[in-house]
């Protein structure tokens, strides 16, 4: 909303909640995403008295919408099969191995599949996937029998909360070694133009895959760095996305980059503030002005690095306080520190938690430098978490 503020953009919001629920000017039209047809049809409703120039997901919940309103309105969008694709780990393995891409070995499986007859089937170490959830969420690695009947138990607990189907799929495939990175871009007519390359310094290893801290641009050398564009816009051809922003998470080994992830939408959160592009232009302003034919202006990262902290939750409880706020924003190089947990709202960590406590932002000469510098700051803050209360009947 900012970034079209500072174009002359103006937005109309469509948001995955009741209609009756939609208060214009915050929220124009209430849909239901999962009836996509019903909410494609609302979408034709309002646009035959308030021609849209184009349709835009923020989100991942919302890319299949947008891809099919946009066609049914003859406005420029990726295939609603490659948003699909996007979305679904399934589909995107799949159509990722059609196109020659590397992907480790997969197998799908459903909740009510035994899973001592699943460890037959796979390698270890392996990975347990849900298909559609974001964040890591419910993404757990196995070195053994046990610990995949464990992690299949925990994720059926998280699926059948959102689904009581007993029948949803989920994905184990093969554990891949290495370091990753994440790989922020822009899809122009099926070229991929990339704005940033973030490294994850923290281990990724398992049994959760928790991300903190992105740092770019990246330390990898040039040659590693362009081995990674070149699989990533490979990717997005064999998945069909041609336009718009991608959000690629890899990893490089000495086999060279695979592809873990790539979403069709920007990167998630408050990471983008990250980025600056061109005079003093945010990632959104490109998205935008992409969307209304304007082209992408100018494209180029502003030279300081710069990096964010996703800020993990340490336990479960309910928060009860933050301290030491001031002292992390008064580390040099550190540019804000912003708590997006609310007091008194329940913590849920990874596998089952979907959210961070909030983000530290910082920008220098070396992203080694912002690293350490994000580093510093978080050691500085202070969470007081009370145990969630417990009542046995």
């Amino acid at each position: 909303m900012e970034a079209a503020a500072r174009l002359g953009i103006e937005v109309v919001t469509a948001v995955d909640i009741p209609p009756q629920l939609a208060v214009p000017p915050q929220v124009t039209l209430g849909l239901d995403y999962r009836d996509v047809e019903t909410a494609v049809a609302a979408i034709a409703a309002y646009a035959r008295s308030h021609p849209l120039a184009a349709i835009l997901a923020v989100d991942d919940s919302g890319t299949l919408l947008a891809a099919r309103a946009a066609s049914a309105l003859g406005l420029a969008h990726n295939n609603p099969d490659a948003a699909l694709a996007a979305r679904n780990k399934l589909v995107m393995r799949r159509m990722l191995q059609a196109g020659g891409v590397s992907v480790p070995a997969f197998r799908p499986f459903i909740l009510a599949d035994d899973p001592a007859e699943m460890a037959a089937q796979v390698s270890f170490p392996c990975v347990v996937k849900p298909l559609e959830l974001s964040g890591s969420r419910g993404v757990m690695r196995a070195d053994d029998a046990g610990e995949l009947a464990t992690a299949v138990e925990r994720l059926r607990r998280i699926l059948l909360h959102l689904n009581p189907q007993p029948d949803q799929p989920f994905l184990v495939e093969d554990y891949i070694p290495g370091v990753e990175v994440a790989l922020e871009g822009m899809l122009d007519n099926g070229q991929l133009h990339p704005l940033a390359l973030f490294d994850k310094p923290d281990p990724l290893e398992g049994p959760f895959f928790e991300e903190t801290i992105y740092v770019t641009p990246s330390r990898l050398p040039d040659d590693v760095q362009q081995a990674i564009f070149a699989r990533t816009a490979l990717a997005a051809a064999a998945l069909g996305l041609r336009t718009g922003p991608i959000h690629a998470e890899l990893r490089v080994n000495d086999d060279g980059a695979w592809l873990v992830e790539m979403a069709g939408r920007s990167i998630g959160g408050l990471c983008s503030r990250t980025l600056r592009f061109g005079v003093d232009a945010s990632l959104e302003e490109l998205i935008l002005r992409q969307a209304a034919g304007w082209g992408l202006g100018d494209a180029h990262r502003q030279k300081a690095a710069s990096g964010v902290m996703m800020i993990p939750i340490p336990e479960a409880g309910l928060l009860k306080g933050v301290d030491g706020v001031a002292a992390a924003e008064a580390v040099p190089l550190i540019e804000s520190v912003e708590i997006t947990a609310p007091l008194h709202y329940p913590l849920v960590p990874l596998p089952e938690g979907e959210s961070y406590l909030g983000f530290i932002f910082a920008r220098g000469e070396t992203a080694t430098a912002v690293e350490d510098a994000l580093r510093a700051a978080h050691q500085e803050l202070r969470f007081t978490i009370a145990p969630l209360l417990t009542i046995n009947n």
